[in-house]
């Protein structure tokens, strides 16, 4: 299974899509219009190892909410992760029981590799 969760109005998520080209087989999932499931979070985080791997502490949330001054549990992440997809670390790439987190360039590069070999 190759997927891509990731949102549409962010600039870096479209950047990266373009750089991953060709998407065909690839689906794609628009988690604001389209909210990611407990199941698909969960998955993530078995394929990531934890939901914090998954969580963007770059959010502006994090900060409003004042939760970089607690100390967070796996499921306060996962929790969060379902409350709001501005927490997900963005773009996710699953392919073939693989998972790529975010986007720095040694994680799209490692991505890139995996759809296209």
């Amino acid at each position: 299974m190759k997927k891509i969760y990731h949102l549409g109005s962010c600039s870096t998520c479209k950047r990266i899509l373009k750089e991953l080209e060709p998407l065909q087989g690839v689906a794609l999932q628009e988690i604001k219009s389209e909210p990611m499931t407990s199941e698909q979070v969960e998955e993530m985080a078995a394929l990531s190892g934890n939901y914090e791997s998954l969580f963007s502490k770059r959010a502006m949330l994090y900060r409003e909410k004042g939760l970089h001054e607690k100390q967070l549990s796996e499921d306060d992440y996962k929790n969060l992760i379902l409350e709001h997809y501005t927490f997900l670390k963005r773009p996710v790439v699953l392919v073939d029981g693989q998972i790529f987190v975010g986007n720095s360039k040694k994680v799209v590069q490692a991505a890139k590799e995996a759809l296209h070999p």
